[in-house]
């Protein structure tokens, strides 16, 4: 089996325990087959009742943990986690799948490999995603500028599945022909703009936190809706829609 970035994985035809170190993902595999889960980031915060062994962050994973839990694959995402700790779980002879999706296509269809691998099936949450996303917009467009980070600040550039997703919604981020992914941006010297739209992760950017240093309108959005793919895209596009009114 071959994941996101052409890894070949050698996995047993049944997986019985799975370990995810990224959030989205650890609800992906909760929504269909919970009873597989046996460790997941501190930062997995859905579904809130989840019960399994926290492994630490996304970028500081306890290795050895994850090791003793003795998964049949880790799942992570190339993005996400560090190179250097999933090559040294391969290297104690786990499977780790990763996947690494820029846009929203890309995420549906990687989730479908993904859970046909570990799972055996592909859920009913995944289908209706499918179907929420099959429309394409067809409304007015704006012009924004996404910060994901203050001190300094930070902006959704070019190729994220964030900025992906906005595009179906009728907002074009003014950086995405940033030669950066993520660039760093001085509020006062942007292209033309219509608005600001502020997720509430990694930065909790809120009301009170973000507006008031734009000339512009400001719309803060759930980030687990903007950024997340799993679960959550079954309501993100009737959710953001209706935040960036």
């Amino acid at each position: 089996m071959q994941d996101d970035v052409g890894t070949v994985l050698a996995m047993p035809s049944r997986v019985r325990r799975v370990v995810s170190i990224v959030p989205s993902l650890t609800e992906a595999i909760a929504a269909t087959h919970r009873e597989l889960l046996v460790g997941a980031t501190d930062w997995c915060t859905h579904p809130g009742d989840l019960d399994v062994t926290r492994v630490r962050g996304t970028k500081n994973p306890d290795l050895e943990l994850i090791r003793e839990l003795a998964p049949d694959v880790v799942i992570a995402n190339a993005e996400e986690n560090r190179e250097a700790d999933l090559d040294a779980l391969r290297a104690a002879g786990i499977a780790v799948w990763v996947t690494a999706p820029t846009t929203l296509d890309e995420s549906l269809g990687c989730l479908r490999r993904m859970l046909s691998a570990i799972t055996g099936d592909v859920p009913q949450w995944l289908t209706d995603a499918t179907a929420s996303w099959s429309t394409p917009y067809a409304g007015p467009r704006r012009r924004a500028i996404v910060p994901i980070w203050r001190r300094p600040w930070m902006a959704l550039g070019r190729d994220t599945f964030a900025g992906d997703v906005l595009r179906r919604l009728g907002i074009d981020n003014v950086l995405a022909e940033s030669p950066e992914r993520y660039p760093k941006f001085d509020p006062a010297a942007l292209p033309e703009y219509d608005l600001v739209v502020l997720p509430d992760e990694p930065y909790a950017f809120s009301v009170n936190d973000g507006p008031e240093a734009f000339t512009r309108p400001a719309k803060c959005v759930s980030g687990r809706h903007l950024t997340w793919y799993g679960p959550s895209l079954t309501e993100a596009r009737s959710v953001l829609t209706e935040q960036l009114q």
